[in-house]
């Protein structure tokens, strides 16, 4: 799906977008708030944005997202994600969305990226399931979505990119399996539990050990069933430093990436030549 790309040189800084939201059950108006979102990252130059976790519905009960998956190829999320990138001239990380999976009471949670044209230029299946207890809250991901399996990077004009979601940021070796990207994508929407303990300080782990941009839009704020999620979209350079974030409510997130960053960055300190774990095998 990326073929048409792949001549396209990654040589300037390119403004991009996290978008931050706070979805509901309804398809249709979390789609309009995202257009309006999509519309203000254009309209502050940005050339590529990127969506949360489920921006199109955050539902009520777990089951709701089953009852308005789509097939893959069509469906309303889609067309929507196709035309405004083509009308907006925008690139489009679409965050997560349900796809018909192959249990008919699951879905597969799926990031689609459309470029300025509208065509779709990938596809990542998130792969790892969140499940979390602590007594007060409890998440089962594993009882309505199906994982993927398929590790997923595309070329771009702005890099090599990386696609996972939310709950696979806890699992580093996934973006080892990469290779060397220059952005990665992490739609999310984690819990205000989890997030104010892990949040900041995974994504910018990912930044540092894979000395890339990292771009992470977040769901942030409470939602109608109740569930609050933790917000704080943000956009982190190779070296760690955040360059923009938001705290909660829908927003934008904006910074320029720089391909003369990361190969400074990647100069000074080269820990990916230095790497040699991955060469060793468990003896017996």
């Amino acid at each position: 799906m990326a073929a048409r790309h792949e001549k396209l040189a990654f040589s300037a800084p390119t403004r991009m977008a996290a978008i931050q939201m706070v979805s509901g059950p309804d398809v249709d108006a979390n789609l309009a708030a995202a257009r309006g979102l999509l519309e203000q990252a254009a309209g502050c130059g940005a050339r590529l944005a990127a969506l949360p976790e489920f921006f199109a519905i955050m539902g009520l009960r777990e089951m709701d997202k089953v009852a308005v998956r789509e097939p893959f190829g069509s469906g309303p999320i889609q067309r929507f994600l196709a035309a405004t990138a083509r009308e907006l001239e925008l690139w489009i990380v679409g965050g997560s969305m349900p796809l018909a999976a192959s249990a008919p009471d699951k879905v597969l949670n799926t990031c689609l990226v459309y470029d300025d044209s509208g065509q779709l230029a990938g596809r990542y299946d998130k792969i790892h399931l969140f499940g979390f207890d602590n007594g007060v809250e409890r998440y089962v991901e594993a009882n309505s979505i199906e994982p993927g399996s398929d590790v997923v990077t595309l070329t771009s004009p702005f890099g090599r990119l990386g696609l996972s979601v939310c709950y696979d940021l806890r699992f580093p070796e996934l973006y080892r399996a990469m290779g060397p990207v220059d952005a990665i994508f992490v739609p999310s929407a984690f819990t205000a539990t989890t997030g104010r303990a892990h949040w900041e300080t995974l994504i910018r782990a990912r930044a540092v050990e894979n000395q890339a941009y990292v771009i992470a839009p977040a769901q942030g704020g409470r939602h109608p069933s109740g569930r609050e999620t933790h917000g704080e979209s943000m956009i982190v350079d190779p070296w760690g430093e955040i360059l923009d974030r938001l705290p909660v409510g829908p927003g934008v997130a904006v910074a320029d990436i720089d391909p003369a960053r990361i190969a400074a960055v990647r100069a000074s300190l080269p820990a990916l030549e230095h790497r040699t774990l991955a060469a060793f095998r468990p003896a017996g």
